[in-house]
């Protein structure tokens, strides 16, 4: 027998290094072949519900970054509530209706317009299914547990015939009109957008300042060679002009330069900023009005001189650049809308669906795309000389989302919800919602309160039809009769029926219509906004599949949600029941390069989550997400996710030593009642189970990042850089079956059992593995629950006390680090540590009830009285000790390895302490002059 054979050294088959890659497959594998997630939803029977519904990700290309960080929350929240007291399903969803997959389509050779319809939504409606299937592995991959057997997608008969019925939920409440307005109109992808479809940049533009002819100043202005000085950053807009648009309590000069018989309008304020743009010298100032006075006042258009531009007044003209008189086309702006139908002018755009001037701009511009008309206008104003001056100016610009390239504002016939009308039941519902953060409530609000009212119509192909149809005069058929109608035709066949029936077939039975008295009807041929789409996911899955509820409890997507989803999502549900379809929101930051720039292929910044875990494992990656601050933008690098791999191997490391320091403890058989636990064990259980408590309040809160914090402090500091460091003289040293080995394994066999629970959520990967070498029932440690906190007599006065202490042995290390230092000392076990205390620190010390040696990790230690303190010791006059260390006196106990006078006061074990020499006469009696073979 060798001596270390006499130790209780630590042994588990628990690997150090977890070879993730590899082993997280194959746990996933057996996870869905035992039916895990089904066996928790069986658990959980009959407990309170809690639904995260999930925000369905778009079905085209691999998942990436902010898709791993978005369903790992979930997963994490989801998992959480499951092991605390709640039935908590999760039905993964997918968006797949759209504009990107029918330009995949294009991209890959086919053409819509030379194939019949049904054949190329037949080829969406593959790639769709194809793009689910490949995003499934890799949110499976990620370790999201859920109903990945039966997802919810917006493709799917029942949902489509359930968005039906929430059109048909805002008709009844009069909400859909048809209305030519401006709206998003993008001309590379040739369809109205939503106002969630719509991203800005930064763009240049030729900012034009022109003047326009007055013909009639109503007594206010010289009808004579007068002109409005006019501003736009959209000159080839002008032939569509209508109007003057001023404000009414703005001052406006009418004034003349030297050199120039003509006079100008501009605003007062702005004269002199102006001047010196248009190189103007000596300039006179008139006459000064008020805006107010100039309404009326017509001008002659600068390309048609047959039409007569109105001034009118507005309240969206500012002072900040231009002139104060702002052009004004109402079929090319929101503000230019809204003024020209009070002021009765026509709504005019002259621009194709693919950006390009009509015959009705004038034969100047027909034919030409609208960026290349700025220049045709301006050319024109030159010729006549109306062009003042013009510059490029930077400014903020819509892009389509999608296809990246800049919209147009464009007034076309299309259908709308109104917002306008329920607005007030839409902010009323918001008061009920409870926001992660906080802010996401204002956000939220002050959306709504600046939304128009929503253009729901789309000219494409890939979705759900709008369920409208058109009598013999042309009027919109929309009843409820109409719309059940489709509704349950969609349920039965899927939305193609649309495409694949004349109108009549649509149409129920004997319908007849008083827009119809021949009985020949039409049907409407655009499809339905795709945030319209998800925007109903809460009638066609939280109030159709009977293991959710509507409301949900929760809702978590990224921030830009706040004007797409969470947006969409609680229009439609006031509009269907008055209420939110969610009870709280979580709303998470975009995930950006170590720089801090958005993710692109085409920059080549992007950090694909898949190459993360072939090299890694998902477990870095869902790690990882509880290590930042998700409620702000993240910042995604290679070094990002080293870091937390050096923490989960801590964490891993110290589950490791717990594991192989329980193997011969039976949790029925060897463990010691709390209150006969030794002093340092009652400290680490409470200490425990405070951290236990906030860990789960942090679970609670939504905020991972103190957690993850918590979380690595506990392992690292409390248990690792003390009670586990500590924990090594007792467990290898004492008999197999003594009081204070037994009491200490009694702790940690607690903490290892409940971190393995409570890390599950997290990491679920290890925590199943770390199950596997525990000592109970459950099969899995995802069907067991998470444990609550336990309180125990005195344990206020217990934490008191040893927390006290605790700043003393920072004191203690400090002085043991100095000691090394100088070299008066190699390691800690070498020193003779003598403290010397105040009364009040040693009446603490005492009342610890501990071997302070072996807190302390000193051979020996002594305690004396603060007046005896020598010069040379080291004084913490705070704390009330001052410390002193000198090498320990005797020898190296060959077994215990700690510095002992009484080294070889055992014949027959000459190398060993007497404790050590007892412990090894009674437990290994054969050792008895026989001696130990060479190491």
């Amino acid at each position: 027998m060798r001596v270390k054979d006499t130790l209780n050294l630590g042994k588990t088959k628990f690997k150090m290094r977890g070879n993730l890659p590899v082993k997280e497959v194959e746990r996933q594998k057996a996870w869905d072949e035992n039916r895990v997630y089904e066996q928790r939803q069986k658990l959980n029977q009959g407990k309170p519900t809690f639904v995260l519904h999930d925000g369905p990700p778009y079905a085209n290309g691999d998942i990436h970054m902010g898709h791993a960080m978005n369903k790992i929350s979930k997963d994490i929240i989801v998992r959480y509530k499951s092991m605390t007291g709640f039935r908590a399903p999760y039905v993964p969803g997918w968006d797949t209706h759209g504009l990107p997959i029918e330009q995949k389509l294009t991209q890959a050779g086919y053409d819509r317009k030379k194939m019949s319809t049904n054949d190329f939504r037949k080829l969406c409606h593959d790639y769709a299914m194809k793009q689910v299937e490949r995003q499934k592995a890799e949110f499976k991959r990620l370790g999201v547990s859920g109903d990945w057997d039966d997802p919810y997608l917006t493709l799917k008969p029942e949902f489509e015939a359930q968005e039906v019925r929430v059109f048909g939920a805002f008709a009844k409440r009069g909400l859909i009109y048809k209305g030519k307005k401006p709206v998003y109109w993008s001309w590379s992808s040739e369809s109205a957008l939503a106002e969630a479809e719509v991203e800005y940049h930064d763009v240049t533009s030729p900012s034009a300042f022109y003047g326009e002819k007055v013909v009639d100043g109503k007594g206010v202005l010289d009808d004579e060679n007068t002109y409005m000085v006019v501003w736009t950053t959209t000159p080839w807009t002008i032939p569509a002009s209508e109007g003057i648009t001023v404000d009414a309590g703005f001052d406006y000069s009418v004034v003349q330069p030297e050199g120039d018989d003509r006079k100008f309008v501009i605003a007062t304020e702005l004269v002199e900023k102006d001047e010196g743009l248009f190189d103007w010298k000596n300039v006179k100032t008139l006459k000064t009005v008020k805006g107010e006075q100039l309404e009326g006042v017509l001008a002659e258009h600068p390309f048609d001189h047959s039409k007569k531009l109105l001034t009118m007044l507005g309240d969206f003209v500012t002072l900040d650049a231009g002139t104060g008189l702002v052009h004004t086309a109402p079929g090319y702006g929101d503000d230019d809308y809204n003024i020209g139908k009070k002021y009765g002018l026509p709504i005019f755009a002259p621009v194709d669906d693919k950006g390009y001037l009509t015959e009705e701009a004038g034969k100047d511009f027909a034919g030409v795309f609208y960026d290349d008309a700025n220049k045709i206008s301006l050319d024109k104003l030159r010729s006549a000389n109306l062009l003042l001056d013009y510059m490029p100016i930077k400014h903020s610009y819509p892009f389509d989302w999608r296809t990246k390239k800049p919209i147009i504002f464009r007034a076309t016939p299309q259908w709308f919800a109104s917002v306008d009308k329920i607005k007030d039941d839409i902010l009323k519902a918001i008061d009920e919602v409870t926001f992660y953060p906080s802010w996401g409530k204002v956000r939220l609000a002050n959306m709504i309160k600046d939304r128009g009212d929503w253009v729901i119509s789309r000219q494409r192909v890939w979705g759900v039809p709008l369920p409208i149809f058109y009598g013999e005069d042309g009027e919109a058929i929309i009843t409820e009769e109409t719309i059940n109608h489709v509704a349950d035709l969609f349920e039965k066949y899927g939305s193609d029926v649309w495409f694949e029936r004349d109108a009549k077939d649509l149409l129920p039975d004997g319908f007849k219509s008083e827009h119809s008295p021949n009985g020949n009807f039409t049907k409407e041929n655009d499809i339905m906004d795709v945030w319209f789409d998800s925007g109903s996911s809460h009638q066609g899955v939280l109030a159709e599949r009977p293991e959710l509820t509507y409301p949900s409890d929760m809702y978590l997507e990224g921030s830009d949600q706040y004007r797409g989803w969470f947006n969409s999502s609680l229009i439609t549900s006031v509009a269907v029941s008055n209420h939110a379809p969610y009870k709280s929101i979580v709303s998470q930051g975009f995930t950006l390069d170590g720089e801090g720039h958005k993710m692109s292929k085409s920059l080549g910044n992007t950090i694909a989550p898949i190459d993360i875990i072939k090299k890694m494992g998902a477990e870095i990656v869902r790690l990882w997400v509880t290590s930042v601050d998700t409620s702000a933008d993240v910042r995604v690098s290679t070094e990002n996710f080293v870091k937390v791999s050096d923490s989960y191997k801590k964490i891993r490391n110290t589950m490791r030593f717990l594991l192989a320091n329980t193997t011969d403890f039976d949790p029925k058989t060897n463990a010691i009642p709390f209150a006969e636990l030794e002093s340092q064990d009652q400290y680490m259980t409470v200490l425990f189970n405070r951290f236990l408590g906030e860990a789960r309040d942090c679970y609670e809160k939504y905020d991972f990042l103190t957690l993850y914090r918590k979380f690595l402090g506990f392992v690292t500091s409390d248990l690792s850089a003390f009670y586990l460091d500590m924990a090594k003289d007792i467990v290898y040293i004492d008999k197999e079956d003594g009081h204070k080995r037994r009491s200490m394994q009694t702790v940690m066999y607690n903490i290892v059992t409940s971190l393995t629970k409570l890390m599950t959520p997290v990491l679920p990967h290890t925590a199943e593995e770390i199950w596997g070498f525990l000592k109970e029932p459950e099969s899995y440690v995802q069907l067991t629950d998470i444990p609550e906190p336990k309180h125990f007599d005195n344990d206020d006065a217990i934490l008191t006390k040893w927390t006290k202490f605790m700043g003393y042995r920072d004191d203690v290390l400090k002085v043991l680090e100095e000691a090394r230092d100088a070299k008066e000392i190699g390691k800690a076990s070498e020193a003779a540590l003598t403290i010397y205390a105040t009364s009040e620190v040693a009446d603490l010390l005492n009342d610890l009830h501990v071997d302070m040696a072996t807190v302390l990790l000193v051979s020996q230690l002594e305690v004396k009285a603060f007046s005896d303190a020598p010069a040379d010791s080291t004084k913490f006059d705070s704390d009330g000790l001052a410390l002193s260390v000198k090498p320990a006196e005797g020898k190296t106990c060959e077994r215990c390895r700690l510095v002992r006078k009484d080294v070889g006061s055992d014949p027959d074990y000459p190398t060993f302490c007497k404790s050590c020499a007892d412990i090894v006469r009674s437990e290994f009696p054969e050792t008895v002059g026989a001696g130990f073979e060479e190491k």
